[in-house]
């Protein structure tokens, strides 16, 4: 999901959009169809060797299923997040000797991995994106270890509507992981209890509330890490 509000927001400004997913590209049509002529589907492979920047919207589990090789030099977005309920504990992790990015990178061994938009939820990430200079932008954080590759990122995120904020290196991308302050809840404001279903179908009938670069940079400051391994899915109880 997204991916899919990625790629609106990046037609939208009109950039040029290639989909591909673990499916095949003709299940992804009717996406491509509503997405208009700027987009095309293609196989992973295919897509990561078309594109400028790449995006990756996977579950961590799924990193290995990346095309490392047609990857290599290029910049990759991870916007994964690390849950164990759904991703099987993973030991690097649940020590904090490793941050699920900097997994990633190892993965990706000639790309270069910048964390991002992993810190917001789907809709939210659509409809609170501005053009430059409006009062109302909000801000996004980014970590990488490369700072060319969070230069393209920081290029990206302000065409598709974002401030940003530079946290770091990727071993400092904690700071934007699950049960941070800078996670999720800032850009809905007051969140009623529920279960994670419910949660989701109500952040889509909720437009989100403005989180700007200097509360973002708080937020991030203000971090305390926890074992990576008690994360939960956002209202997951």
């Amino acid at each position: 999901m997204i991916g899919s509000s990625v790629a609106r927001l990046a037609v939208a400004a009109g950039l040029e959009v290639v989909l591909s997913n673990s499916r095949g590209p003709e299940t992804l049509a009717d996406l491509v169809a509503d997405l208009g002529g700027r987009a095309r589907a293609a196989t992973p492979a295919d897509a990561a060797r078309a594109a400028d920047l790449v995006v990756a919207a996977i579950p961590l589990k799924a990193r290995e299923q990346l095309p490392a090789d047609a990857l290599a030099g290029k910049t990759v977005l991870d916007t994964g997040n690390y849950y164990p309920e759904r991703d099987g504990h993973l030991a690097e992790l649940d020590t904090g000797e490793l941050t699920s990015s900097a997994l990633m990178q190892r993965h990706l061994t000639g790309s270069h991995v910048v964390k991002a938009f992993n810190n917001i939820t789907p809709h939210q990430l659509f409809s609170l994106a501005r053009p430059a200079g409006a009062s109302d932008r909000s801000a996004l954080p980014i970590a990488g270890d490369s700072p060319e590759a969070k230069t393209e990122a920081i290029e990206l995120l302000d065409i598709l509507g974002y401030d940003t904020v530079d946290i770091g290196t990727l071993a400092a991308s904690w700071r934007s992981e699950p049960d941070t302050p800078v996670y999720v809840r800032p850009y809905l404001g007051e969140t009623p209890p529920m279960g994670v279903e419910a949660f989701f179908r109500w952040t889509l009938q909720t437009p989100g509330i403005l989180v700007p670069a200097a509360q973002v940079g708080k937020l991030v400051e203000s971090a305390v890490r926890r074992p990576a391994g008690e994360a939960r899915i956002p209202n997951d109880g």
